[in-house]
């Protein structure tokens, strides 16, 4: 009477194996995919992230040019290289000479520290130990260098890897965009096998509905949050630039972090301003010449938010901030447009599928037939 359980187990346990075995290459091939194409991941991620925000733009020009797609993608990336790489190489190389310059001063006890101001002191907290060690680095800079040898040893390691990685975010930069273009000579294509991914992952009935909410949200957050700031912190750096103002490159970098938080750029703009008007440099038809054009390029976020911007960013706006630091964290400036973007992606998906419970609408139906009934 067990013979015929002793054979149930005996077929259970060979499916089983087999599944086992069969799930254990696919995990397997996934990993190895994942190992090969991870070095390009975030590459490709922001290509897609273009592709989708730069593809209405792109079919308009198509639709002027007689459908013709792939030279509508050549023009549009010739054009984001033009007006978004160049002044963005412009800006990084500053940022570069910038650090390589600090680090030099540094090294060769050149740096001259400024005293600090009184009311430093009344700083609540950490007042007097920034007074005193202002304090320590303006009487005698090589003396607190050389006790700070290792962390300073290891943060200058740091920037020199910063610097190093400036060159190789700029070349991202370029192959995004004509990444960008070839996705959106397809972008037809890739708009149905989005549509297919989505239904095979959430269902046949709402696989549309995450499919309009994802590309949204990436383009709100691209063009309207990311975009801003960027084009921003470009039209802020150079008129850095221009106007001689030191460390022109970090203060744009500074602008874009302000400009993704959603922080006006007046806060770096009119201390530049400042700057210009009490060091004695400029005279009066030059400095009220570079305080024209930073206070315009300060307030520059509130012309572009309307043209840029055209539905409000459901995700809030901390969601995109750590996002964006994260991102910057693990795959440098490139990384900071990715990162914020696929947090507030990730973020929007969610709050979808918390909102749209199976379970709840399908006790609407039953109520809704029970009060028809």
């Amino acid at each position: 009477m067990n013979s015929p359980d002793i054979e149930l187990e005996r077929r259970i346990a060979s499916r089983l194996l087999d599944v086992l075995i069969r799930a254990g290459l696919i995990v397997a091939l996934a990993l190895l995919c994942y190992r090969i194409f991870s070095p390009f991941l975030t590459l490709m991620v922001w290509a897609l992230i273009l592709a989708v925000t730069l593809f209405p733009l792109h079919q308009m020009l198509a639709a002027k040019m007689g459908g013709r797609q792939g030279w509508s993608a050549t023009v549009l990336t010739l054009l984001g290289v033009a007006l978004i790489v160049a002044p963005t190489a412009v800006l990084m190389s500053s940022l570069g000479d910038s650090v390589q310059q600090l680090i030099t001063e540094v090294q060769s006890n050149t740096l001259v520290v400024p005293p600090p101001r009184d009311g430093v002191s009344e700083w609540p907290l950490v007042g007097k130990k920034v007074h005193a060690l202002w304090s320590r680095a303006h009487a005698d800079l090589p003396a607190l260098i050389q006790s700070m040898q290792p962390q300073i040893g290891d943060i200058a390691k740091s920037a020199l890897a910063f610097v190093a990685g400036i060159g190789v975010g700029l070349l991202a930069f370029v192959g995004s965009f004509i990444i960008a273009g070839i996705i959106m000579a397809f972008g037809k294509a890739g708009s149905g096998a989005s549509l297919a991914i989505f239904s095979r992952i959430v269902g046949p009935e709402r696989g549309p509905e995450f499919t309009k909410l994802s590309t949204a949200t990436i383009r709100a957050v691209a063009a309207g949050v990311l975009g801003v700031a960027l084009i921003q912190a470009i039209i802020v750096g150079l008129c850095l630039l221009l106007a001689g103002i030191p460390f022109a490159g970090v203060l744009a970098l500074i602008v874009l972090v302000l400009g993704i938080a959603q922080v006006p750029a007046l806060l770096v703009t009119l201390p530049a301003i400042a700057y210009i008007w009490t060091t004695g440099d400029y005279g009066t038809g030059e400095a009220a010449l570079y305080t024209a054009l930073l206070f315009v390029a300060g307030m520059a976020d509130n012309v572009l938010k309307p043209l840029m911007l055209g539905r409000g960013v459901d995700a809030p706006m901390p969601v995109i901030l750590i996002g964006a630091l994260g991102g910057m964290a693990v795959s440098g400036i490139l990384g900071m447009f990715v990162g914020a973007t696929l947090l507030a992606l990730g973020y929007q998906i969610f709050m979808g599928w918390v909102h749209t419970d199976p379970d709840a609408l399908i006790g609407k139906e039953k109520s809704g037939t029970t009060v028809a009934g």
